[in-house]
């Protein structure tokens, strides 16, 4: 199959009334090995898709009950509400007979959506990414592929990659795709898992996330992301980690949230 990585990899066949089959691949390792929970989570979006009429992903709450593996799976999905405005559907991603992911989404149509808007917060303010650094470059990260998926630039680099954590689990960067694909809104459940965990700069050497809840806020502009990612508490070795995703044109289009348990050093 031709096409960009990550249309082939969160590609769905339709394999009977409301199944799906799908094929999880190792272009989305992340630290710790296995394919990257955001990666799981847009493929589940995915096939929900076929069976809810509305176009555009809003919310999504997916639940990681096992580890993953490369290889065959199965989606079972379930239309569980369709409303004027908004439909509601679940899915399980299940390989060899066990449930790893449990996916549940609402969608909507954006070009109908109205009424109030109101922010209380600015995009990151970033250099230009021309004038920023590589955030990988040069690191030796093995088995996590899903760095070549992606650019990193930041204003400098953190604390972590120098082998001097910071002591401060926050950090504000530009993302995209490598090879130049724009984000779009099957993307974004991915891209807000998609940077290093702000963990990093507190000595940790990774975390597993446990759940994950994405908000699709508007369709994004071609171009960069500008990324905030930060924890604020760590309790008993489990972390929250907020991410916001703004667009090129300073709006913005995604926020995930995630509770993740510390890897062990």
């Amino acid at each position: 199959m031709s096409g960009h990585p990550f249309d082939v990899d969160t590609a769905v066949v339709a394999d009977g009334p409301d199944r799906f089959t799908a094929t999880v691949t190792d272009r989305w390792h992340a630290l710790g090995g296995g394919p990257n929970g955001g990666y799981l989570a847009a493929l589940c979006v995915q096939a929900l898709a076929q069976i809810i009429d509305f176009p555009d992903p809003l919310v999504m709450s997916t639940s990681f009950l096992r580890r993953a593996r490369v290889g065959a799976a199965e989606l079972h999905t379930q239309l569980l509400r369709s409303g004027r405005r908004i439909a509601t559907g679940a899915v399980s991603l299940s390989q060899d007979g066990d449930i790893a992911v449990h996916t549940v989404a609402s969608f909507t149509d954006f070009t109908t959506a109205s009424g109030r808007t109101a922010l209380f917060n600015e995009p990151p303010d970033l250099p230009p990414p021309e004038q920023c650094e590589d955030l990988v470059g040069g690191a030796d990260l093995p088995g996590v592929s899903i760095l070549d998926q992606f650019e990193y630039r930041v204003p400098e680099l953190p604390g972590w990659r120098r082998g001097e954590p910071s002591g401060t689990a926050s950090a504000e960067l530009w993302l995209r795709f490598r090879d130049g694909r724009d984000a779009d809104l099957a993307a974004l459940p991915l891209l807000v898992d998609a940077t290093a965990p702000a963990v990093l700069d507190l000595g940790a050497p990774g975390s597993s996330t446990i759940q994950l809840t994405t908000h699709i806020r508007a369709r994004p502009a071609p171009g960069w992301l500008a990324v905030r990612i930060m924890t604020r508490y760590v309790i008993g070795g489990f972390h929250e980690e907020d991410v916001e995703l703004w667009d090129d044109d300073g709006r913005l289009v995604a926020q995930g949230r995630q509770l993740a348990l510390l890897a062990h050093g």
